[in-house]
């Protein structure tokens, strides 16, 4: 697959911005396990090669254990995750691929059973912008692991 157009440097001001609204996300108050199965998952239900590859490697560098990693994608048959990060999933997933009868109540009660209104609230907003990014980067082909060494996230060791 070949990159289509460099959109971050083609549109240097709105990725300023979206880089910005990610990092305060990134300080917000789900913290930062959540927000790379968050970052992960979305990135895997977006078919986002660029975003699963740089998320994996973050979680990677923020140390994430690798069977975990590799659970992700069948969370909902899996052992190795907490209530509260079940739930996250799971608003990942219905916010991710929003259902046309749109968002149920028990999927919402069974997350706010997890989560303060400001954790609910900045779990939809790393929702929100992970699928911003992974729509970019998908459209444009964005080549996985052309930022690790700009980024830090030749450190991983993953290539």
């Amino acid at each position: 697959m070949t990159q289509r157009i460099d959109y971050m440097k083609q549109s240097p001001e709105l990725t300023k911005k979206m880089m910005e609204l990610s990092a305060v996300n990134a300080k917000s108050s789900i913290g930062a396990t959540i927000q790379n199965l968050v970052k992960i998952r979305a990135s895997q239900l977006n078919g986002c090669a660029f975003c699963l590859d740089m998320h994996v490697k973050e979680a990677t560098l923020h140390g994430e254990r690798p069977l975990r990693l590799h659970h992700i994608a069948t969370w909902c048959e899996s052992n190795l995750f907490e209530p509260k990060e079940r739930a996250a999933l799971a608003w990942t997933e219905v916010l991710t691929q929003i259902p046309v009868e749109g968002v149920s109540d028990d999927v919402y009660e069974r997350v706010r059973g997890q989560f303060s209104e400001q954790e609910l609230s900045d779990l939809t907003y790393a929702v929100m912008i992970i699928n911003a990014w992974n729509r970019a980067n998908v459209a444009f082909r964005a080549e996985p692991g052309s930022y690790d060494k700009a980024w830090g996230l030749d450190k991983a060791n993953l290539s």
